[in-house]
């Protein structure tokens, strides 16, 4: 499905090939048979906006939209897992599911971010497609509104997948939820992390010197080859908070 490529395309860093792409970019919308005209409007708009904008100016946004925080993440079992134990098999079985239909990953890239996700969507069946959106629609619903509530364009690539997925979310639920939320991408809130982050590495490396501290754990966990579905790792919906007290109690 040529429209996921197009997604995908608008949620990665912006870039110069992004930006000389627009007229193929802008075609695959117009042809699109399955969004309503207001999405394509929408995603239309952010085309231009992302192509025709300064370079700069987009990286800067783009930076300060996903890079600070998890709120905003485009890294999926972040808003399940945090940072627990449990998201090492989830990676693990994602990155199964795509080998097993054919996708190599660049080991740059993590399974769970959510271009690379969109791009191995692209190539399945519909009905497929759909499913797996339909999982993580509630993960879509969130992303949505904290990037709308941020006042960033972005948003309407969020939108397009939740109209994709056939399913529908209470707006206003979602922006009491989101607007109850406290900013986890401020300089104070961006410290505080950097701080606990700190701590549990020197935790970690005290009481694993003999296994490589954090980076033998992840591998560990990384290394894990128990079966479980993968849908399974998207169904339930975590808020940031909830997902640090996650991962501090694991």
């Amino acid at each position: 499905m040529k429209l996921l490529k197009v997604l995908a395309r608008i949620l990665e860093y912006p870039s110069a090939e992004l930006q000389a792409s627009k007229d193929a970019l802008v075609a695959v919308v117009l042809e699109d048979s399955r969004l309503p005209r207001k999405n394509k409007e929408q995603l239309l708009q952010c085309i231009e906006r992302l192509c025709d904008g300064e370079l700069l100016d987009l990286e800067e946004a783009y930076t300060g939209t996903f890079d600070k925080g998890r709120a905003t993440s485009l890294l999926l079992f972040e808003h399940v897992h945090g940072e627990s134990r449990d998201r090492g098999q989830a990676m693990v079985d994602l990155m199964e599911q795509y080998r097993a239909n054919g996708l190599e990953i660049d080991a740059k890239e993590l399974p769970d971010y959510l271009p690379l996700f969109l791009e191995y969507l692209s190539t399945r069946p519909w009905e497929e497609i759909k499913n797996w959106l339909e999982d993580i629609h509630h993960i879509l619903g969130l992303l949505g509104e904290r990037l709308y509530q941020r006042e960033s364009f972005y948003h309407v690539a969020m939108d397009s997948l939740l109209e994709l997925s056939g399913r529908k979310t209470d707006r206003q639920e979602l922006a009491q939820i989101v607007a109850s939320e406290e900013r986890d991408d401020t300089p104070e809130a961006l410290d505080k992390v950097w701080e606990e982050e700190m701590v549990k590495f020197v935790d970690d490396q005290g009481s694993s010197c003999n296994t490589g501290g954090v980076v033998g754990q992840r591998r560990r966990e990384m290394e894990q080859t128990q079966t479980i579905h993968l849908s399974d790792h998207l169904m339930t919906d975590v808020t940031p908070a909830q997902a640090r007290a996650a991962a501090r109690d694991a």
